[in-house]
């Protein structure tokens, strides 16, 4: 059974920084595209941050320069270093996972960041 535990939201000042942790079980997690997306209250769910299994990253621009997508194999865990925070990153974020050959995405729970203008 696939699980992603995501942690690490919280209400934060505007400026300020959270780093999101994603925790996977039931994949083959270093082989695994993982990516943050976020979804805030009446807006469709986007695609923050992704990092392949080779360590290539991507970004979106509302976030280039502020956000980092990393990933730790021995741990089974992806991180999203997020600074200068602002108001509009206020939303819940998603981790997911894509496994290569597996026709199918992998969700987490969510997690809630607020940021406080």
């Amino acid at each position: 059974q696939v699980q992603l535990v995501e942690s690490g939201g919280n209400l934060v000042q505007a400026g300020g920084s959270l780093r999101l942790s994603c925790e996977a079980s039931g994949i083959i997690f270093r082989v695994a595209t993982m990516r943050w997306f976020r979804q805030a209250p009446g807006k469709q769910r986007e695609l923050v941050a992704g990092i392949s299994s080779t360590r290539d990253t991507n970004y979106a621009d509302s976030v280039k320069g502020r956000f980092t997508i990393s990933r730790d194999n021995a741990k089974n865990t992806v991180y999203l270093q997020m600074n200068s925070l602002k108001p509009e990153d206020t939303a819940v974020y998603y981790c997911n996972a894509k496994p290569p050959g597996v026709f199918r995405v992998y969700w987490g729970q969510g997690t809630q960041v607020t940021v406080s203008s």
